[in-house]
């Protein structure tokens, strides 16, 4: 009984797979590619003639549904197509069919860019004229990066999705479909051709890369959840997010990255609550002390007086404003630096020296025809917009 119920299941699958032969050799059309249609080399062609010679209607077309591939009438142009002996210089044995026009899910107009930007075929079909087999043409259709020249919401259009994309359901990139992606993805971030601005803006990284106070001394491993775990959708959702921005050992090196760049650091940090875990051991008022470096606290950093040189602070201002900018503002609203550095009097020579001598004597600057130049931010502007010689700003250098 065995043996009969085996040889009708081998039978089964013989007469299933001489079906699908038969099918398939029935239909031999159904699996063919231009590659099994035609031979055609760019390359060759393109040191001949243009892309407009052979695709005639690609400047009219204003979508992509429409005949974009040459017909041969247009081969006809160069080739004699009524020669039988010639067909087989373009065509295969016993194949005389049509190239075939994939079916695309995007919005373009052809002749919009063409006719009114006045953009040249290569602009986005570049290196076509390396292509050797016309089957290969589709390498050389734009990826989306060199759409994101011009369609970036800054320069020239919009970088709408659904401007070009007809299905804006699944736009997820490939590489984005990786079930290591989420903990990989800081990676193609950080890579020097990354293009996340294309389609993510700085509140999608929010989503998972926020924090109030972060990572400090009091946390304990309790205080924290994963990103899209059970634990943020639970009333006692738990206050911190675990999120890997920094490298392992960035409380060491964190200092380098915050010169000048204090407001990126404020981007996801309370400086009130943030550094002061760590930079107001004095327990002051931190919103208005701030806290004290180091170097600011040995006895030669600050010297008062003409002639003494400024003491340390002016040597590290000298070598790296920017670090001084990370806290302090110098373009004269903090109250540290205008204690000393301003001109009262407009008097050359009675204030602490800013610049190295002769700082711009030689300039044409924009401070003698512009009453909001940056050199009156520090400089008494009591008579220099009137331009007196001899007096107040001006007398440094018109006597």
């Amino acid at each position: 009984m065995k043996s009969k119920h085996f040889y009708i299941f081998i039978g089964a699958v013989v007469i299933l797979f001489l079906a699908i032969t038969a099918f398939t050799s029935e239909n031999p059309g159904d699996s063919k590619t231009n590659k099994d249609i035609i031979k055609f080399s760019h390359q060759l062609h393109a040191e001949v003639t243009d892309c407009a010679s052979c695709h005639t209607g690609v400047a009219e077309a204003a979508s992509l549904d429409v005949r974009l591939l040459p017909e041969k009438e247009v081969c006809a142009t160069c080739h004699d197509v009524e020669d039988d002996d010639n067909c087989s210089m373009c065509h295969y044995e016993d194949v005389n069919e049509p190239l075939l026009q994939s079916k695309s899910s995007l919005f373009f107009n052809h002749a919009f860019h063409i006719n009114q930007q006045k953009m040249e075929c290569t602009t986005c079909h570049n290196g076509l004229s390396e292509v050797e087999y016309s089957f290969e043409a589709s390498g050389a259709n734009p990826v989306m990066n060199k759409c994101y020249t011009c369609h970036n919401d800054i320069s020239t259009a919009s970088n709408a999705c659904e401007l070009c994309h007809k299905n804006t359901a699944d736009l997820i990139p490939d590489d984005h479909k990786k079930v290591s992606f989420n903990k990989n993805h800081k990676f193609a971030a950080t890579n020097d051709d990354e293009n996340c601005a294309m389609c993510h803006n700085e509140d999608f990284c929010g989503t998972c890369h926020v924090s109030t106070t972060a990572l400090d001394a009091l946390n304990k491993v309790d205080d924290f959840y994963t990103p899209y775990s059970p634990h943020k959708f639970k009333s006692d959702a738990k206050q911190q997010q675990i999120s890997r921005v920094h490298d392992l050992n960035f409380a060491y090196t964190h200092g380098i990255e915050a010169k000048g760049k204090t407001s990126e650091c404020q981007t996801c940090h309370q400086v009130e609550t943030f550094c002061a875990e760590c930079h107001n051991s004095s327990g002051g008022d931190f919103a208005s002390e701030g806290f004290v470096p180091y170097s600011h606290t040995q006895p030669n950093f600050t010297t008062i007086g003409v002639g003494t040189g400024g003491g340390q602070h002016a040597i590290l201002a000298k070598r790296d404003i920017e670090s001084c900018a990370s806290c302090h503002d110098t373009q004269g609203a903090d109250a540290n630096c205008i204690m000393c550095h301003t001109d009262n009097d407009g008097i050359k020579g009675t204030n602490p020296r800013t610049h190295d001598a002769n700082f711009l004597k030689d300039s044409e600057g924009d401070w003698h025809s512009d009453d909001g130049s940056v050199c009156y931010t520090c400089h008494t502007t009591a008579s220099a917009s009137s331009g007196i010689a001899g007096v107040g700003f001006c007398g440094y250098c018109h006597n």
